[in-house]
């Protein structure tokens, strides 16, 4: 068994995060901010606040402070969920799509990059050994198998 397994998964995607970082800070945004844009991108509209913020891996709450940022850029708006008014969705505005495909034209090129020397064949079995991996720590985080809905 690779004994030092655990420290690579942690040290790459810091990694990864930090090249991104660097490339993304021309276009005048924090981590934390173009992380939520590109996952709000990557979802489907009119995402609830509580959902994004699962999907990102951070509290709600933790989220209102750079959805606030988003909105005073006039990248994200909130409108009140017809169902439920103490729920908030989320929507990328007209403004947003021009820095969102700068910032995928960027990401892609670091993928590409970041996985020179990968067959596209070890590419795909490393994207299912991480599936497996996040998984298996879902279900030890989890282990009833119940989920957290509660915002």
């Amino acid at each position: 068994m690779n004994e030092n397994i655990g420290l690579q998964l942690s040290r790459a995607p810091r990694i990864w995060r930090a090249v991104l970082d660097q490339r993304l800070a021309p276009l005048g945004l924090t981590q934390t901010r173009w992380v939520t844009l590109y996952h709000l991108w990557q979802m489907p509209e009119g995402q609830p606040q509580c959902d994004l913020a699962r999907a990102i891996g951070v509290e709600a709450p933790s989220l209102v402070r750079t959805l606030d940022q988003l909105c005073e850029q006039g990248l994200v708006e909130r409108h009140p969920c017809d169902q439920d008014r103490r729920t908030k969705r989320i929507h990328l505005t007209k403004q947003a799509t021009p820095l969102l495909e700068k910032i995928d034209a960027i990401v892609k090129q670091a993928r590409a990059e970041m996985l020179a020397g990968l067959e596209e064949d070890d590419q795909q079995k490393l994207g299912e050994i991480l599936g497996r991996i996040e998984a298996n720590g879902m279900a030890l985080l989890n282990p009833d198998g119940s989920k957290d809905d509660d915002c």
